[in-house]
């Protein structure tokens, strides 16, 4: 499917080329009369992701889930217990407190006298929390689609573009790929990697560089935005540099970006996504603050969730956002290296697998 070209939200990469929100696959009504409908090759490969984001979760989970085993009552212990695994998971304090006042009303309500219960209404208190992060990426409502990606070195940015970019092409984009890291001398090569990866024999010509070793840049970013309309491309990603949220001299060079692009296409960038490594807990959350302080970030990805103890931190990002006065998105979480390793975020899904 094209979704440049129909307007429609293709599940299976979690875009909409239009400002129409993203549906689940999951959510799409099968007829009553067609009997029970084979999985679905999306079906298929999304069974295969929660797996292995169960997989990924389990050292986060297993402390929480522990709580409800070998015959637990609901108690005042078994409270006090769920509070100490919360905090272990980095979930911070204010949001476990918040968890824990939602998990009793619930509890009171349903009238549950066990923990098995207790644990599944624990699910549901967690998926309404994160509930407010869970929207789709939209693309094709401006043309070109401005994305400006930042975060920390290390937090798997560039990776993230190049599995970003593939999902674009596949979706039916043409991107332009703006290499701003201009002073890390292995930026522009591991971005062409990663574009040779996504502009395959069945897209050829359907990513762009634009990049300049040594130059300034907001200046290549501007080229990039300017090139991009003048090729007739959907989407624009700029690669930025990793900046330490401390380094206040860098974090200006950032806002300078983002001025440029500005400049080059007015109302741009669209999205300023910021890329945050899910090891990193507490720490993510101040990075998300400081970040948005400077540039009014629009969405975050979560990488490297596979094998933490700290995915909790979630929790307490979902928590702070209720505080913005603009909607802040997880699009993407990923769990590995692979391409099929990076997917939308699903409130309910990301529960559900914290407490497998």
């Amino acid at each position: 499917m094209h979704a440049g070209a129909t307007g429609e939200t293709d599940p299976a990469h979690g875009f909409a080329a239009s400002p129409q929100p993203v549906v689940p696959a999951s959510q799409v009504p099968h007829s009553a009369d067609a009997g029970v409908p084979a999985p679905s090759a999306e079906a298929r490969d999304r069974g295969a992701w929660l797996a292995r984001l169960r997989s990924g979760l389990r050292k986060t989970g297993v402390g929480i889930a522990q709580v409800f085993t070998g015959g637990a009552r609901i108690d005042d212990a078994l409270y006090e217990d769920l509070e100490a695994a919360l905090l272990q998971a980095d979930a911070g304090l204010p949001a476990t407190e918040a968890l824990l006042q939602d998990l009793k009303q619930r509890v009171k309500r349903a009238g549950a006298a066990d923990a098995a219960t207790a644990k599944s209404l624990l699910t549901d208190a967690i998926a309404e929390l994160l509930a407010p992060l869970e929207r789709g990426l939209t693309v094709g409502e401006h043309v070109p689609t401005v994305i400006m990606v930042v975060g920390v070195n290390g937090a798997g940015k560039t990776t993230t573009i190049g599995k970003l970019t593939r999902h674009l092409v596949d979706a039916g984009q043409k991107v332009m790929l703006a290499a701003a890291d201009t002073f890390r001398a292995a930026a522009r090569e591991q971005l062409a990697v990663w574009a040779d990866r996504a502009d395959h024999p069945t897209t050829a010509g359907r990513v762009d560089i634009v990049s300049q070793e040594g130059g300034d840049p907001a200046g290549v970013t501007f080229d990039a935005v300017v090139a991009a309309k003048a090729r007739g491309c959907d989407v624009v990603i700029a690669d930025t540099a990793g900046r330490l949220t401390t380094q206040s001299h860098l974090m200006e060079e950032l806002k300078k970006v983002r001025r440029v692009i500005a400049k080059a296409q007015p109302g741009a960038p669209h999205e300023v996504l910021l890329v945050i490594d899910g090891n990193t807990g507490q720490n993510a959350l101040a990075q998300v603050q400081a970040f948005d302080a400077a540039l009014e970030l629009t969405g975050l990805v979560v990488t490297k969730l596979d094998g933490t103890a700290k995915g909790g931190v979630l929790a307490a990002i979902a928590l702070w956002a209720r505080s913005r006065e603009r909607p802040l998105a997880v699009y993407f979480i990923g769990v590995g290296e692979k391409l099929e390793d990076l997917q939308t975020f699903e409130a309910r899904e990301f529960a559900q697998a914290l407490l497998a």
